[in-house]
């Protein structure tokens, strides 16, 4: 399994599992507008998109956005998305996708990195805590929509 960070030439290929991780979670299909928000992102240096290789076919991606921690004067990583179809379910690429993550982190002296996930997603639940993240039992999370 190689990890590496994606490129504008990964769009295309991308983009599916983009699309995918979107209706995973309840979202319309919209193949042409992931795309764009992926490009987007990437032509704009507003995220680190890691994707899993596995038999020259990409079988996952992560984004993780910068963030800063007022409190320890330090950047942080938000994990926003983190996708494996179904197919590739089981192969290691989650495990490998967060290892890169954490590498990130250290290589950007990163004070920490944080996630959210369904409360129902208990497979993702076990990937993480499995990977050695601890589930927050001091903080709440508040959200506004705008």
């Amino acid at each position: 399994m190689l990890v590496r960070q994606a490129t504008s030439a990964d769009l295309d290929e991308l983009s599916i599992l983009f699309d995918g991780y979107r209706m995973f979670y309840k979202q319309p299909s919209d193949p042409g507008a992931a795309k764009q928000f992926l490009s987007e992102r990437i032509e704009r240096n507003e995220s680190v998109i890691l994707v899993a290789v596995y038999n020259d076919a990409m079988v996952g991606f992560t984004q993780l956005y910068p963030i800063f921690s007022s409190v320890g004067m330090k950047r942080a990583w938000l994990l926003n998305d983190l996708f494996v179809p179904e197919n590739a379910r089981g192969s290691g690429a989650a495990d490998a996708l967060l290892a890169a993550a954490e590498q990130l982190g250290a290589d950007t002296s990163a004070r920490y990195l944080m996630l959210q996930t369904a409360k129902d997603n208990y497979r993702a639940q076990r990937v993480y805590e499995r990977n050695g993240w601890e589930r927050d039992a001091e903080y709440l999370v508040y959200n506004k929509r705008c």
